[in-house]
Parts: C-alpha cells; sequence; structure tokens
C-alpha cells in the first residue's frame, strides 16, 4: 500500500477492537492501497475507570491513512457497533454506509452532536449491492436482537469474505425477516475465502432461540402478576422484544409507558424505518405513576444495573418521577453480560429491599440470546463452506472455542486474532503477518482521554489510594515564611488523623530547616525531601500510596 509495508496484491483483516472482549468493535479490510472500515462502537466504563462512562477503539492507525480509507459499512445498530461514530468521525470523514434502521438511530445520535448535516450517510438497503473503493459489497439478511442486521459479503478482486456481523438463525424474529440462508448457500457454492464470524456464545450449545417464544412467555408471565405496577427492563434496541412486552401488556389491559431516553430514542427510529408504527400512544413517565398499578406497563432501561438508567434510579429511589412499591414486579428480559454482575445485583436487592418482586430469564423464559450458539455455528460453516474462519467478537476464550469448533467441522484453516493483528486470508498461508499498536480511548466530559495515560492512571491511584494536598511557602533564603499547609480529602480525618498530621507537618518543618542553603535554594530538591517524608509513614500507618501533590511557593 501506498504508505503501509504491506503487499497491495492481498486481502488483510486488521481488527482495532472487538477481536479481544464483546463491544467496540472496529474491523479493517486492506487491499489495493486502500482501506474498508467495518462498525465503529463502544464499550462502557467499569469500576477501573472512574469518571468514565465510555470507552472505544484509538483510531490511530487509520487516522494516519485517512485519506486511503474508502468508506465505512455499519452492519447494524447497536452501540458497541457504531456508538464511537459521532465521536470519532471528525477524525476520519469518511463516507458512511448504513441500513435505514441504523442510519436513523444514527442521525438521532449525530443531531446530539452537531454532526449530522456533516456526515455522508448513505442509506443502503438490506441485500443491496454496492461498492466502496475496491471492495464490493453485498449486504446479507441475517437476524439478532434489533432490527436489520447484516452480514457483508465482501468481494475483491478473486477473494469473498463473509463478515457475519451479529447474528443468529431466529425462523421466526417477530421484526424483520429470517435470516437470508439460500443466499449463504449461493456464497458458499460461489467460495467464501473467509468466515469473520461471532464468537459471543461458542461455549453454548443447541442454538439461540426464537423471539417468538419469547413473546408467548412474556404473555403468560404478566398475566401472572394481575395486582401491581409490572415494569421490565429489556436491551432498548431490541425492537421485537418491544413489540412482544407491548403485545403482553395490552393481552392484560395495561397501558404503556417508556422509562428512558434510549427507549424513546429506538422507538422513533424504528417508527421512521416503518416499524411499530401500529401501536397506541406510549404513556408519559408521569401519567404511568396516575394510572392505576393493576392497569400499566412500564418498559425501564437499565437491564445490567448501569448508574444513569432508569431503572438504577428507580431502585435508588432518586428517579425525577417514577417510583416503584411493594407488591410491584420487574421483569428482567435480558441476560447477565459478564461484568456486570456486581451492578445488576446492587441494583436488584436494592428493588428488593423496598418489596419489590424480581424475575429474570433463570425462572421464566423470558429473554433468548441474540448471538449463535454451536449448532448455528456449524450450520453457518455447513452453508457457506469457509476456507478460512477467524472468530471475533469475543473473549480470548471464546474465540479459542470457535476457532476449537471449526476445526471440528473440517474447516481448513483458522487464525485467533487479537486487536491490532494484521492478518493475511490468503488460502493456504492464512497467518497474522504482523502487528499494530493499538489503544482505547476514554470520554471524559467533553473530551477523548487515553485509558492508559496520565490523566486516567492518576484518577484511578486517587480512588484507591487517596490524594494528599501540600503547601509550602519559603522565602528567597530558603526559610519557611508560615507553617506548612497539609490536606487530604478522602485519605486523613481531621479527627482521628490529627495526630500523624502534626507529625507529618513537624517533620516536613525540621527537614527543610536542616536542608543546607544550596539544596534549599533548588526546587527539586525541596520537592524531594518533602516526598521522602511523606512517602514512609503514609505506607506504614495507612497502608496507601496516595498521590502528593507539593505547591512550593517561594516569595521576597
Amino acid at each position: 500500500m501506498s504508505d503501509d509495508p504491506f503487499d497491495p496484491e492481498k486481502l488483510l483483516f486488521v481488527p482495532l477492537g472487538g477481536a479481544e472482549q464483546i463491544g467496540m468493535n472496529l474491523n479493517l479490510y486492506g487491499h489495493q492501497g486502500r482501506w474498508l472500515m467495518v462498525d465503529l462502537g463502544v464499550s462502557f466504563g467499569d469500576d477501573t475507570l472512574p469518571g468514565v462512562h465510555v470507552v472505544m477503539p484509538d483510531p490511530d492507525f487509520i487516522v494516519r491513512r485517512r485519506q486511503n480509507l474508502a468508506g465505512l459499512v455499519l452492519t447494524h445498530a447497536h452501540e458497541d457497533h457504531l456508538g464511537a461514530v459521532p465521536y470519532l468521525w471528525p477524525r476520519l470523514r469518511c463516507p458512511v454506509y448504513a441500513t435505514p434502521f441504523a442510519a436513523a438511530f444514527l442521525k438521532a445520535k449525530l443531531s446530539e452532536t452537531g454532526l449530522e448535516r456533516d456526515v455522508p450517510l448513505h442509506i443502503v438497503e438490506p441485500g443491496s449491492r454496492f461498492d466502496v473503493g475496491p471492495f464490493d459489497i453485498e449486504l446479507i439478511t441475517m437476524t439478532h436482537s434489533i432490527p436489520e442486521p447484516t452480514a457483508l459479503a465482501i468481494r475483491a478482486d478473486d477473494k469473498l469474505v463473509l463478515h457475519s456481523g451479529d447474528w443468529k438463525f431466529d425462523p421466526d424474529p417477530l421484526i424483520g425477516e429470517a435470516a437470508n440462508e439460500r443466499r449463504l448457500a449461493e456464497l458458499g457454492a460461489e467460495g467464501v475465502t473467509a468466515l469473520i464470524c461471532d464468537s459471543t456464545n461458542a461455549f453454548t450449545d443447541g442454538a439461540a432461540g426464537s423471539e417468538a417464544d419469547v413473546a408467548v412467555a412474556l404473555k403468560e408471565v404478566v398475566g401472572k402478576y394481575p395486582g401491581g405496577r409490572v415494569a421490565v427492563a429489556c436491551f432498548a434496541s431490541n425492537v421485537a422484544r418491544l413489540k412482544s412486552i407491548i403485545e403482553a401488556a395490552h393481552a392484560h389491559q395495561r397501558c404503556v409507558a417508556l422509562v428512558g431516553r434510549s427507549l424513546r430514542r429506538v422507538v422513533e427510529a424504528a417508527q421512521e424505518s416503518g416499524y411499530l408504527t401500529d401501536l397506541p400512544a406510549f404513556l408519559t413517565e408521569k401519567e404511568a405513576m396516575q394510572v392505576p398499578n393493576d392497569q400499566v406497563l412500564m418498559i425501564c432501561t437499565g437491564s445490567q444495573g448501569e448508574p444513569r438508567s432508569a431503572l438504577a434510579r428507580i431502585a435508588r429511589k432518586d428517579h425525577p418521577v417514577v417510583k416503584l412499591d411493594a407488591g410491584d414486579v420487574v421483569l428482567f428480559s435480558a441476560r447477565e453480560i459478564p461484568g456486570n454482575e456486581k451492578s445488576i445485583g446492587r441494583m436488584q436487592n436494592a428493588l428488593v429491599a423496598q418489596g419489590v418482586g424480581l424475575v429474570t430469564p433463570d425462572e421464566e423464559d423470558i429473554h433468548v440470546s441474540g448471538h449463535p450458539g454451536r449448532d448455528e455455528l456449524a450450520h453457518i460453516y455447513a452453508l457457506t463452506k469457509p476456507q478460512i474462519v477467524v472468530p471475533v467478537h469475543g473473549e480470548p476464550r471464546h474465540a479459542r472455542a470457535q476457532a476449537g469448533l471449526a476445526q471440528h467441522c473440517q474447516v481448513k484453516e483458522t487464525v485467533t486474532p487479537f486487536n491490532g493483528a494484521v492478518i493475511d486470508l490468503t488460502p493456504g498461508a492464512a497467518r497474522i503477518i504482523d502487528e499494530i499498536d493499538v489503544g482505547e480511548l476514554c470520554v471524559d466530559g467533553d473530551r477523548l482521554v487515553p485509558r492508559d495515560g496520565d490523566l486516567i492512571r492518576a484518577r484511578s491511584r486517587m480512588v484507591w489510594n487517596g490524594v494528599l494536598f501540600l503547601t509550602v511557602v519559603l522565602n528567597r533564603q530558603g526559610e519557611l515564611m508560615a507553617k506548612p499547609q497539609l490536606s487530604a480529602p478522602s485519605l486523613l480525618d481531621d479527627q482521628i488523623d490529627e495526630g500523624l498530621i502534626a507529625t507529618l507537618i513537624t517533620e516536613i518543618t525540621e527537614r527543610i530547616e536542616l536542608m543546607n542553603d544550596d539544596a534549599v535554594s533548588e526546587d527539586e530538591a525541596v520537592l524531594l525531601t518533602i516526598r521522602q517524608v511523606l512517602r514512609k509513614p503514609l505506607r506504614q500507618r495507612l497502608g496507601k500510596r496516595p498521590l502528593i501533590d507539593i505547591h512550593l511557593m517561594r516569595c521576597e
């Protein structure tokens, strides 16, 4: 390629995100000096990232090559596949291709950042075929927990790659069409070079299950709780599930309220795209609290315990409008994503403490996954007959499990990637040929900062070890002009640690007074002396290594 040490005749696959985790998908294909990006998503912060709610891959590799970036194609509208577009598109400035639902969802997000008129957004229908630079793209209809999920058939000269996106085989998805297995088989007959495939449920035997079965179960379960309010927590983007919940409510003469901003956004995008258009108007949150308890069902965001979500706020009793009482019930129509166990547990315990009943998929069949089980993976191998399988969208253990299954199913070659791997998709020689540096960016207020940068490291250190502020004022001769001032919020208690604070100030004063004239005139020498005084007693007395911030001033 023009500015890359790679053979331009090869077809390369380079994941910058999504190859070692579930979320943050950013995939690149390289050929003839050009790059194709598939998906640009986010993940969410956890306890290791204080103050950070959104995380995304660092696109630096492709930003430095953006003149060769032909375009970005989105497989579907989930946040982990398109949520980074409003943050990162200004660095990329490339055309974006999306199906009508994904485009409607993305436009709403872009309008919040003032980019809706800047991003060249091309709406492409499922089943359509179009060119992006040297890449011939065909959208293959799949099923998933969102409308219009597509796999991409990517043709580059004599190679054909099937990029699965998120998918499963659902014979009755309720919203949209079933997966186009006929077209998948035709691609297999044409000759699929490589299948880049979802690994989320690579440990799960059987198949994911159908949304139609969940619809039946939801009607039955809602009918078991005739007395109080019913709230249902689910993923906002699962439009088929929303439809089933609404129909279950109406079957039991309950009105429906949407509680949570993302739910309203998804419903607006769905209706703009022709889905959910034949439903009665939804109640407002205020109206939901005014109708009799046994006549309302509330669909809530927050199935994963997200702190700012509607259900989490209801559980904490700090939602401005909605509350739940003893005798009400919450149905969790969503799976527990690994890593969210603590936040979900805290929220559920808070609800139980208020006398609210809980129903989860462990008790009732009110959820099915949107990702393929092992039987479905084996079936897509049989349909498409790939020469190479590259498992993505999973942790390393998921990817290895899918690679093992593919080998068991007689796939000739598998390559298990990591973020930053440069993979040569040449049959018979498929392998990782290079590695590029990758990183992650955190949304911190209105800016993006590196996850491994000084700012996030310092913040994490402050959270776990506290911070100590010390002000020292010296005159030109290096003499103290006042007693040093020490403050350590969240580390030292002014009453409990009064003796330690006094000892530290005395020791600092004495050590400065003992410094010779040359040393005390050098700021760095004074700062080093003070840090030496502070570190040992703090470590010995408190078992902490706080961030120490010293303000050294010199006055006339």
